[in-house]
């Protein structure tokens, strides 16, 4: 067990187009939900869709910022992180998203799900 690593990979399909922010320093982020629907389908023929939280820092947010919009088609990899903030009623919230480390656009293959 001394080898597993905190990894993720994931294809599917942008939510919106990404929400880019300019921080302190220069440094630039984008966030963006991603859309990932089950191999697997009911009775009815319906499949059920996960939603993923992503994030990507400086080259991989222009990237994303250039490329994908809502509906884009594209597999990430990264690695699983937690953020934790107080909320408005001043309960702690936390989430899990995912860090990019790699972006591929999938061009020119039809929705087989």
């Amino acid at each position: 067990m001394k080898n597993l690593k905190n990894s993720v990979q994931l294809e599917g399909f942008a939510g919106s187009d990404p929400k880019i922010f300019n921080l302190e320093g220069g440094k630039r982020m984008a966030k963006l939900s991603m859309a990932v629907n089950d191999s697997y389908r009911d009775s009815e023929g319906k499949s059920k869709t996960h939603w993923f939280d992503l994030i990507f820092w400086n080259n991989k947010m222009t990237l994303v910022e250039d490329t994908v919009k809502k509906g884009t088609r594209f597999s990430i990899k990264g690695s699983l992180t937690t953020q934790t903030y107080t909320d408005k009623d001043k309960k702690n919230i936390t989430k899990t998203a995912i860090v990019v480390n790699h972006l591929e656009i999938i061009r020119g293959e039809e929705d087989q799900d």
